[in-house]
């Protein structure tokens, strides 16, 4: 009798759900000011986890830091076009998110993906575009172009703020002198290096955050990003957004496991929760993005729905393109191009 009744204990045990018996803590290399601190709470209850949040500001800020090793983080949040590179480089463990209970609310748009075919690293985190954002107090004409940027009218010289990422810079560069992206046309990239080195003094900065200044009036001009630009607007009125008509980068951040990760399976129980439609909402609701997990819009923001910032007009539908991966041979015309830039 005692032995069928420690069995039956056992089993009682093994049947409790994994909050009671998670502890410890969770270190997250994400963007800065991208995380719902809201989420973030919830999850420290849920599981009895302590979460501690580091920022980066670009892609190539985080890769680096953590290739260096003796960072300490457990997740990290790349950028669809460098997933390949942190994975070739064996810097992510095979989390295999797809066998996880709330791997089903993932939209099969995001499942399938080039950078992470079914999903054995990452799960999706936040997903939008890159474009223009401007104080139309300040400016009055088209916005619709990459030309605000980079032959900036008078109005916004000295004003602008671009963002410090390498391949959206590039990307819209690229296209505004009619390239495709990942070209190797010597003549196409002489003509977006000069242009870049001849725009950057017409430029404020070269910063990460955005909407606070648009906010103070110290930007009135930004190559951002749109759910960053929803925020600015929320607090200054003037700011629209623009969609370059000569080509603007869509883009995904996903959530990855460090395979050096110390709290890998706190790790894979956030993987698990951003993927509930709620919990994926607060991660929306905060930084004003897309996410990718079926039945989320039923707790997001209803004004992000019709959002100007969100829903691309349908005559500049075709002059989006997902940010893809390039060649290594390409990636180092790129940085060097890049290198010249921020001398």
């Amino acid at each position: 009798m005692r032995v069928k009744r420690l069995l039956s204990a056992v089993a009682a045990i093994a049947l409790l759900p994994a909050v009671a018996q998670a502890e410890g803590e969770l270190n997250i290399y994400n963007w800065g000011n991208y995380t719902s601190p809201e989420m973030i709470k919830k999850f420290e209850d849920t599981y009895n986890v302590k979460v501690t949040i580091t920022d980066y500001d670009s892609n190539d800020t985080a890769l680096a830091k953590v290739r260096a090793g003796g960072h300490g983080f457990d997740i990290v949040v790349p950028s669809a076009n460098y997933v390949p590179i942190w994975v070739n480089e064996g810097l992510l463990l095979e989390a295999r998110p797809d066998q996880m209970e709330n791997f089903k609310n993932v939209d099969e748009r995001w499942v399938n993906v080039p950078w992470d075919m079914g999903r054995d690293y990452t799960v999706p985190w936040q997903w939008g575009l890159t474009g223009i954002t401007v104080d139309t107090s300040v400016y009055k004409g088209d916005i619709n172009t990459s030309s605000i940027f980079l032959d900036p009218p008078a109005e916004l010289v000295g004003k602008i703020n671009v963002a410090p990422e390498m391949n959206d810079v590039l990307f819209a560069t690229i296209r505004y002198f009619g390239g495709e992206w990942c070209t190797t046309d010597k003549e196409v990239l002489k003509k977006v290096r000069d242009k870049l080195v001849e725009a950057k003094p017409k430029w404020i900065a070269m910063d990460y955050g955005t909407i606070e200044k648009f906010a103070s009036r110290d930007y009135a001009a930004a190559y951002y990003w749109n759910g960053a630009a929803m925020r600015a607007r929320e607090k200054n009125t003037d700011v629209r957004f623009g969609f370059p008509k000569e080509g603007f980068p869509f883009f995904m951040d996903s959530v990855a496991i460090l395979a050096d990760a110390k709290n890998p399976e706190n790790a894979k129980l956030f993987m698990n929760f951003i993927m509930d439609p709620e919990n994926a909402a607060m991660i929306s609701n905060f930084a004003k993005y897309s996410n990718g997990i079926k039945g989320s819009e039923a707790f997001m923001d209803p004004a992000m729905k019709d959002a100007p910032e969100l829903v691309v007009p349908s005559e500049f539908q075709e002059a989006g393109a997902f940010l893809q991966s390039c060649a290594p041979e390409v990636n180092e015309f790129y940085a060097k191009i890049w290198t010249d830039v921020n001398k």
